[in-house]
């Protein structure tokens, strides 16, 4: 990947709540030394390497060096042509997919950023000097999901003692990976945006080594001849996006309107989409002037994926919202599955601040989390419950409730197959257009990332919208093999195995309107905080801005940050 010479970013332009707290030294010899604050923005190994002064976000908190691995310069890319399901695997030509991600130094910060970070420091330093202080006098947070992990490594970062208890016996919540016989098996359909204001803060990208997907989608259109189409970004690929210019998935003005409707969503402040008027994005998309074709063939098997919402009831901020970061950045997995997010941040944490296998029954801010061992927490600190939504209200009855609606359920399906070779090589995303079969989206995520499965096999991942209760596994991945072999021909799939399913009951919270996708004010008690995708946008820039949100309410109610 390459990034262009010369360009330069102005640290908290574009979200001045969005602040990585930084380690300064205030020195009493030269009382107006003021160290430069580092941003990690996210960076990416280049050509011209960027100059950057100061040291990563790891480094500053006492963290080991992650030394920089390089992304690959391209990825392949194969010959335009019409797919269709009886064609075999083309031979592989260079691609090259663009994506700046910058470590930028932000100015040197005021001088009274200093004189806080001693306080803070002195403050958490007379909590320590007493052991019977040590477990009263912190804070603790309930779930390490992405949202737990956020507030944990803010209140690290101030030097806020803590405790995180995380019901499990695996930090990340929905953001996992498991390891399957040399297998890398994400627990359910997830793709990274890069171009996520707050991963960028606080992620170490290159240390992810993402893996990129080819910016646009093969859709499956169904009938008596099946064929697959491919649609290109136009601005990433303008020659290879003409030959889906006259495709069925559309029609001509429909590709202009996307082109329009990116760039657009690319250029609007986020606090302009975040105020604008809410409707659903089947609405949005129909006062749009997209056509039925080009919604039911690629925009709603498309979003549904990200969703998991086929009617679209999702809230129109929130699609621009997505739509913008999927505009301004790649689509990726990790090298080492998903859950190598979570396992980033929770390496680092000091030691002995998470207790796994630890569930929360009932929260107490006067006396602490009782355990469902019967053990009780102290939380003189405060309490910061970070769990799914239908926990958290179990936990917090005080918080206020959405009237349930029967068709809000965001439930999702992943099956996961192991095969001899990849009916289709690049690294893209399949789409349904067909408006047939349980099959909403699916690709060889090994050829996106070979490390998902051991050398020489491949990895499918097959994902279906809806809980599909009252079906056993083996009865849907028989469906699911059997639909495909419509796709890409019977003798293909033959050969597959079934490796696993996962059933994610709870994949995202309701984002019917009215939402506040700008997030809500973590305070919902004295000394009680939340944070989530549910109090946020349900992404995964949402959950860890809700957590960063939390711990700074929780650091500056209890005298241990600015106002």
């Amino acid at each position: 990947m390459r990034i262009s010479k010369g360009f330069s970013v102005q640290a908290g332009v574009e979200d001045n709540d969005a602040r990585l707290p930084c380690v300064l030294q205030a020195s009493a010899e030269d009382d107006g030394a003021r160290p430069p604050c580092v941003l990690q923005a996210g960076t990416a190994t280049t050509e011209h390497p960027v100059q950057t002064s100061g040291l990563p976000y790891p480094q500053l908190h006492g963290q080991s060096p992650t030394p920089p691995k390089p992304y690959p310069a391209s990825f392949p890319r194969r010959n335009p042509l019409s797919y269709r399901h009886s064609l075999p695997a083309q031979p592989a030509i260079p691609m090259r997919v663009h994506a700046a991600r910058l470590l930028v130094p932000a100015p040197p910060p005021p001088r009274r950023h200093a004189i806080l970070r001693f306080t803070v420091n002195a403050v958490a330093a007379s909590v320590n000097a007493n052991p019977a202080d040590a477990t009263r006098k912190q804070a603790v947070i309930v779930g390490g999901g992405l949202a737990g992990l956020a507030a944990a490594t803010h209140l690290a970062s101030l030097s806020v003692p803590f405790t995180l208890l995380e019901a499990s016996d695996l930090l990340g919540g929905r953001v996992a990976t498991d390891e399957v016989d040399g297998y890398l098996l994400d627990r359910g359909f997830q793709i990274f945006l890069t171009a996520y204001p707050e991963c960028q803060r606080l992620l170490d990208y290159p240390a992810l080594r993402l893996q990129p997907f080819f910016p646009g989608a093969l859709v499956y259109l169904g009938g008596d001849s099946p064929s697959f189409h491919m649609l290109a970004d136009p601005f990433r690929f303008p020659i290879r996006s003409l030959s889906s210019v006259f495709s069925p998935v559309g029609s001509l003005p429909d590709k202009l309107l996307v082109g329009l409707t990116r760039l657009r969503a690319a250029a609007t402040p986020d606090d302009v989409i975040l105020s604008s008027p809410e409707t659903t994005t089947a609405r949005h998309l129909e006062k749009l002037g997209f056509s039925p074709s080009i919604v039911e063939r690629f925009l709603r098997p498309f979003l549904a994926g990200i969703f998991f919402d086929p009617a679209l009831d999702t809230s129109s901020r929130l699609f621009e919202l997505v739509f913008k970061r999927l505009a301004l950045g790649d689509n990726a997995l990790p090298e080492a599955g998903i859950g190598a997010i979570a396992a980033q941040l929770a390496d680092r944490l000091p030691a002995g601040s998470v207790r796994l296998n630890a569930r929360a029954t009932t929260v107490d801010p006067s006396s602490g989390v009782t355990l469902d061992t019967g053990e009780t927490v102290s939380a003189g600190l405060g309490v910061i419950v970070a769990v799914e939504q239908p926990e958290a209200e179990k936990l917090l009855p005080q918080l206020p409730t959405r009237p349930k609606k029967a068709d809000a359920e965001r439930s999702t399906v992943c099956l996961y197959f192991s095969a001899g070779r990849a009916a289709v090589q690049e690294p893209v995303l399949l789409l349904n257009g067909s408006g047939k079969g349980i099959v909403n989206n699916m690709f060889f995520a090994t050829s996106v990332a070979p490390s998902y499965a051991p050398a020489g096999k491949v990895l499918v991942s097959v994902s279906l919208v809806g809980s599909f209760a009252g079906r056993e596994d083996a009865e849907l991945a028989g469906e699911a093999v059997r639909e495909l072999g419509g796709w890409f021909g019977p003798e293909e799939v033959a050969s597959w195995a079934h490796l696993r399913t996962y059933r994610i009951g709870f994949a995202q919270p309701d984002q019917t309107p009215p939402t506040a996708p700008a997030g809500r004010d973590p305070r919902v008690g004295d000394g009680v905080y939340v944070c989530g995708d549910h109090w946020c946008s349900a992404t995964f820039d949402g959950a860890m801005v809700s957590g960063r949100r939390a711990a700074e309410a929780l650091a500056q109610d209890k005298g241990l940050s600015s106002a």
